[in-house]
């Protein structure tokens, strides 16, 4: 090991409520923290936006409170890594770093019927064969298909190249260098529908398609090393490389130190998000799977994933505080939820935006099924919990061989949902110390990048377990009849959004 081992890492996890910064230590360690939250702005039903300036601002002061907390200076710091939010577009002014609109949020579905379009024309199969994704409003390219029918005079100013295109990392790095740099790591690239992921670059093909000037998108980059710089004008004082960049969920596979072919994690974040090592090839799957690009090496060697993406978990917890104000705090869920014994035959499918794997279903909406007069809230909050589950095993049977499953995010703290995804699955549920992985994986790559560790080797001595969750035979059969009558629930959800004119009949 270098001397840089001395030092720590400024890690930013710009997520989809809140950013969270970290600083880690040479030991894997967190050695202070800060967050704050952005608004979600909801314009019509299905629409999901953010403010790329309220990221921004998020950004600072989580960074300002987490200094403060750590009490060090710049000399201590060795770099900083970067997660975000994958999928999300931003368009910014290369010159004044002004957004000309709200950025469109991975969750919004208002380009359903985009994705409809182009299915009908027949470019699926050729889309999926070149991004190993699928055509759905989760990903990006549809989003800039939509802004250039209906927004056309802000399109043109990216035709132009006055406005540059990119996902929140992008955007963030533009931000800190005063707009010098310009660019994306593989694994938020792979996750545009622009990005050709054998190929390793963006592709002609499907910018064409798509119609998105090739110019306007960011230089894609390795995962770690010396990716850009900071402009202390801009970056409260502060010069220091961008050592590391990755999407949330690669990076959380990386802290979560999957660097075997075959190891897998699950985040509990606002949605949840399954994730395998497929090793240097790129696997396919005929079962709702995505195949997405993990990370790649400052050599060129890229890793590759298969995931599985689920809208809405922690979310649905979200909208329990925020929208039906029925809890205080989604710390409170475990003990209100505890405090009955089932949930009484009560079923929640949160598709509040819709259905994501396997079912991929944009039109699907929130149900509720089993209310009657003896509901009360803690059932309800079961439900949701349960329903977590659930949606984790509906994608954990298309990956046949799993052993055992390493959780992470904020959810994973909760030891009722843990345990009943363990009953469920049949399979130990293993939490480590740190459940914020998705921020330490992107430390952990910054770290690579600086030398502050030489090795994934390293990294994996630093990883700890904090508790193992070993299915309870006793519940096994009440887990799979319950997983049962969530199938029925999700089957009656789907489609709902179809207007009754096209063809949905309420059934």
């Amino acid at each position: 090991m270098t001397d840089a081992t001395t030092k720590g890492i400024l890690a930013i996890d710009a997520g989809t409520t809140g950013v969270t910064a970290l600083v880690v230590t040479a030991e894997g360690t967190i050695a202070a923290r800060g967050y704050q939250e952005f608004a979600q702005h909801f314009p019509q039903p299905g629409w999901v936006e953010h403010s790329p300036e309220e990221i921004w601002q998020a950004t600072l002061e989580s960074i300002r409170a987490c200094l403060k907390a750590w009490g060090g200076d710049e000399s201590g710091l060795a770099g900083i890594g970067i997660t975000d939010q994958r999928e999300t577009i931003v368009l910014w002014d290369r010159e004044t770093l002004g957004s000309p609109r709200r950025a469109i949020v991975w969750q919004d579905r208002r380009t359903a019927e985009i994705c409809s379009r182009l299915r009908d024309e027949g470019h699926e199969d050729r889309v999926a064969a070149l991004t190993g994704l699928r055509l759905d409003p989760y990903f990006s390219a549809t989003k800039l298909v939509w802004l250039a029918e209906n927004e056309p005079h802000t399109w043109a100013l990216v035709e132009s190249g006055r406005y540059a295109v990119g996902t929140v990392d992008s955007y963030l790095v533009a931000r800190m260098t005063r707009g010098t740099w310009h660019v994306t790591d593989v694994s938020n690239a792979s996750r545009t529908l622009l990005f050709d992921l054998e190929q390793g670059d963006w592709s002609e093909e499907l910018c064409s398609l798509f119609g998105v000037p090739r110019d306007a998108l960011p230089d894609v980059v390795p995962s770690w090393g010396e990716l850009a710089t900071t402009d202390p004008r801009s970056f409260l004082g502060l010069e220091l490389p961008v050592a590391g960049i990755a999407g949330d969920q690669q990076a959380a596979l990386f802290g979560q130190t999957c660097f075997t072919e075959g190891e897998s994690k699950c985040t509990y974040g606002t949605g949840s998000f399954i994730l395998t090592n497929t090793g240097s090839t790129v696997q396919r799957s005929d079962a709702g799977l995505l195949s997405t690009a993990g990370w790649r090496t400052p050599d060129g060697t890229t890793t590759y994933a298969l995931e599985g993406a689920i809208f809405v978990t922690g979310a649905a917890v979200q909208w329990l505080r925020d929208g039906l104000q029925i809890v205080g705090s989604a710390a409170e869920t475990e003990a209100i939820a505890r405090t009955v014994p089932s949930s009484d035959g009560v079923v929640f499918v949160p598709a509040l935006t819709g259905l994501g794997a396997p079912h991929w279903d944009p039109h699907a909406r929130g149900t509720i099924f089993g209310i009657t007069r003896g509901t009360t809230r803690a059932h309800l909050v079961r439900a949701t919990l349960e329903a977590i589950t659930y949606e984790v095993r509906d994608v954990i049977d298309t990956m046949p061989g799993l052993r055992s499953l390493a959780v992470d995010g904020g959810a994973a703290a909760n030891d009722l949902l843990c345990q009943l995804q363990a009953d469920l699955l049949g399979v130990p549920v293993e939490r480590p110390r740190i459940v914020e992985t998705t921020a330490l994986g992107a430390a952990f790559m910054a770290g690579l990048g600086t030398g502050v560790w030489d090795s994934t080797e390293d990294l994996r001595e630093t990883w700890q377990l904090d508790r193992r969750f070993e299915p309870d035979s006793a519940n096994a059969a009440t887990a799979a009849d319950g997983h049962r009558r969530w199938q029925d629930a999700v089957r009656r959800s789907t489609g709902w959004a179809i207007p009754l004119s096209e063809g949905h009949d309420g059934a």
